[in-house]
């Protein structure tokens, strides 16, 4: 059956954390998702034949934290300008075929899907749980991306005293509806 990713029930979050020297004056900024789409094909019978497609507005990233409204401009235009160059790369996709899906335990699944970040694509392990009730399905749990794989260089300051580390923890819980279900 297939399922829409419902936007609004949705969450999905990426957190960078502080290296170098300066680390400890630094902070770990967590970014929200604003706006994303897509679909999963699922079958409660069939689990391991399952499918996804992610996809995520590049510029619909928001800071979380609390910081001032200067450090928070700053901080999401570098973000979108820099890091991620969302006028060039308008959107971050994650899709995972059926025959990438490994079923575990009773509702843990390991996705081998691809993840398209800044035009290059490379492929990503999730680790997901996935609850069914009726017409609903959601899927929740995290991943660890390296921004280098993708080309992007972490951001640095203060001469690279200050540093975001290459890896960023995104997590995500992610709720669809079956397509054609109120």
């Amino acid at each position: 059956m297939r399922y829409r990713i419902d936007p609004a029930a949705s969450r999905l979050t990426a957190r960078a954390f502080a290296g170098g020297p300066l680390s400890a004056m630094g902070h770990n900024p967590s970014f929200a998702v604003r706006e994303l789409e897509g679909e999963v094909d699922f079958d409660p019978d069939a689990p391991a034949a399952s499918a996804l497609r992610l996809a995520v507005v590049a510029r619909s990233l928001t800071l979380t934290d609390s910081v001032s409204d200067g450090d928070r401009r700053e901080i999401e235009r570098t973000t979108r300008e820099e890091v991620l160059e969302s006028d060039r790369f308008a959107e971050i996709v994650y899709q995972c075929p059926g025959s990438k899906v490994t079923a575990g335990g009773p509702g843990q699944f390991s996705l081998a899907g691809d993840l398209t970040l800044r035009g290059v694509t490379r492929p990503q392990p999730v680790a997901a749980r996935v609850y069914l009730t009726g017409d609903v399905l959601r899927g929740n749990g995290e991943a660890t991306v390296r921004q280098s794989a993708f080309g992007i260089r972490p951001v640095t300051v203060a001469g690279g005293m200050l540093k975001v580390k290459d890896e960023v923890k995104v997590t995500f819980d992610i709720v669809a509806r079956r397509d054609g279900a109120g």
